[in-house]
């Protein structure tokens, strides 16, 4: 039997199995899609799912930014 058959050219999905969506960005803090693109993925073209994975990203630098903190409260007080 060949391996051939379950080959698949398809992109992978990015889950990592860590599903929380970010209250504010709303996007899951594991694979960073949106609730969209997570229960459409299935149905995404390959070209759509290029794209989703090309942004994921610049997607994991906007959850790392912090909005709080010291350099908040020091802008505040200006």
């Amino acid at each position: 039997m060949s391996d051939d058959i379950w080959k698949r050219d398809e992109i992978e999905s990015p889950c990592v199995n860590i599903c929380v969506v970010h209250p504010e960005a709303r996007l899951c803090t594991g694979c960073l899609r949106s609730i969209d693109e997570i229960t459409g993925w299935s149905r995404m073209s390959s070209e759509e799912r290029r794209v989703v994975m090309a942004e994921l990203p610049q997607r994991a630098e906007q959850l790392r930014k912090r909005r709080g903190g010291r350099a908040a409260r020091l802008k505040r007080g200006s």
